[in-house]
């Protein structure tokens, strides 16, 4: 279940009609989709992607998306930090950054023009696809972290980020994720 926060506002929506309404208004697209398969750490992202094809397949074909994969990110993951710290960095993309969550949770920090900056907490089952050139940062947590994600794309190089260097995310980074 989502949970949007607009922390500077002290705002927090949780029903997820509103957090929909929210993002459309914005151009940024949010869906929820049904996700009732678990698979354990052993899954291979061609198990993971073939049990979503019903939904992933006519949502990639109506968008002229290309190709597909699998992001695992836990507690095991080598190199975490690093890789932590090279999503944490407000940044860009040259093409539309789609994460459905089948599994897990991560924290997408938003920048936009004349906004305050807000969050969206997405859990299994959440679909978003923040729009290329959209300022934005991620984050799977400090501690603990687990993800497992299907990455959506037109072409990977487009995933290639562009940072910033604005710095903003510091501001935030004392933020905690809402109970």
């Amino acid at each position: 279940m989502a949970i949007l926060s607009i922390p500077e506002k002290n705002i927090e929506l949780r029903d997820p009609a509103e957090i929909r309404s929210f993002f459309n208004d914005r151009g940024v697209y949010f869906d929820q989709w049904t996700c009732d398969v678990v698979f354990d750490d052993t899954a291979t992202q061609e198990e993971i992607l073939k049990a979503y094809e019903k939904d992933l397949k006519p949502f990639m074909d109506q968008g002229g998306y290309q190709t597909a994969d699998v992001i695992s990110i836990n507690k095991l993951t080598e190199n975490y930090d690093a890789i932590r710290a090279k999503f944490l960095a407000e940044h860009t993309h040259s093409e539309d950054e789609i994460r459905f969550f089948v599994d897990g949770q991560g924290l997408f920090w938003f920048n936009l023009e004349n906004e305050p900056v807000f969050n969206l907490l997405c859990q299994k089952g959440d679909l978003i696809s923040v729009p290329a050139g959209t300022k934005h940062w991620f984050d799977a947590g400090e501690s603990d972290p687990f993800v497992k994600a299907i990455r959506i794309f037109i072409d990977m190089s487009g995933w290639v980020p562009h940072y910033t260097d604005s710095r903003i995310e510091l501001k935030f980074e004392d933020f905690r994720v809402p109970n």
